[in-house]
Order: structure tokens, then sequence, then C-alpha cells
């Protein structure tokens, strides 16, 4: 965030950052599922690392697929709190490093929670209350499926992809979160927290 709010004043867009900090209690329960569902679906189950992902990203790499992440939130907490963007092996080292830091302070709905607070849904956009009133008109809490569904689908890229005027490919991922959101058992899948 404040890379991008850096980035905001030097270009002169400095009052285009929209962010607000929402507690877990105010978030609809569709928001959590949905970032679960598209970003990380057995968050629940593992300590910070989805080995089971990396080895996944690993294989379709010897394959000769594009290499592609397999970070878990925990991971892109830990990323998005404390470090900088970009790839590096001392990034990723600390990153790795905060990661079970985090894994080992915090419950998995704190975690969950500043995930859903400062991930980036578009461009100057972090937090999904800020997302919800930009995109929806809407605070966070009266979030459809639809709607959390659409805001995860954006999650890989959202400075590439848009909520607001999605493409064929955002709108073809946020129908493949919701069915997710459903083969996980709905909002219920987050008592397993």
């Amino acid at each position: 965030m404040v890379q991008n709010w850096v980035k905001a004043l030097w270009t002169g867009k400095g009052a285009t950052v929209r962010y607000a900090w929402t507690p877990y209690a105010a978030i609809s329960p569709h928001a959590a599922l949905a970032v679960i569902a598209g970003e990380d679906q057995r968050f629940p189950d593992h300590h910070g690392f989805d080995f089971v992902e990396i080895q996944d990203a690993l294989e379709d790499q010897d394959e000769g697929k594009p290499l592609r992440g397999a970070s878990t939130l925990s991971q892109q907490v830990a990323k998005n709190l404390f470090l900088w963007s970009g790839r590096s092996f001392v990034r990723k080292g600390l990153e790795a490093w905060f990661t079970v830091l985090l894994e080992v302070l915090w419950p998995k709905e704190r975690i969950l929670e500043v995930y859903l607070n400062i991930a980036e849904f578009g461009d100057y956009t972090f937090g999904v209350e800020a997302a919800s009133r930009r995109f929806f008109d809407k605070p966070a809490a009266r979030l459809t499926v639809g709607e959390a569904a659409r805001l995860a689908a954006v999650l890989p890229n959202p400075l590439r992809y848009r909520v607001d005027k999605p493409s064929a490919y955002v709108l073809k991922r946020q129908r493949w979160i919701e069915r997710q959101m459903s083969q996980l058992g709905g909002v219920i899948y987050l008592d397993r927290l």
C-alpha cells in the first residue's frame, strides 16, 4: 500500500488511494470464502505453505508450462504487510520467515482478516471494504456470493483484471470461484478456521 501511495503522490493522484480497515465480523462471509476458494483452498489445513500446490507448480514448469505462483494467503499477507514487490531470493526468504511467524502468532481468522484488508482489488483500491464501496456501492458486510467471487476473481492481477469492466476471463474465473465455494460447502467451511 505504501508503495502505491508514494506512486500516487508522485504521479499527482494522491487523493485516489482508497482504503478502509474493516473487522472480520463486518465482512461478508462470502468474501472470506471467495478468497479462500480462489487463492488457497487448503488454507485451514496448512501451516503457511501448501506443499501440494508448490509441487504441482514445479511439475507444470517441468512440463514447459509458464511458472505460476503457489503462494498461500499467509505468504501473501507476509509479503504485502512487511515486504516489497518483485521477485528475489532475499525477498522470498524473508517472506518464508514472516509466514512462519504469522502462522505461529496469529490464528487463521486473523490472517484472513488482514488479507481481506490489505489485498489490492484495483488501481489504488486496497481492502475488501474499499473495493466493495467502489465497485458495488455497498459495505463489505452486504456482498453477495457473485460480488465476492468477482472481487476474488481479479486477485491474481488486480491491475490487469477489472471488477468494474470484467473481461471474459474474469467472468469465467468468477463462475469457477462460485462453484468452488459451493463445493467447499459454503460459508460453513469457514468454521474450520
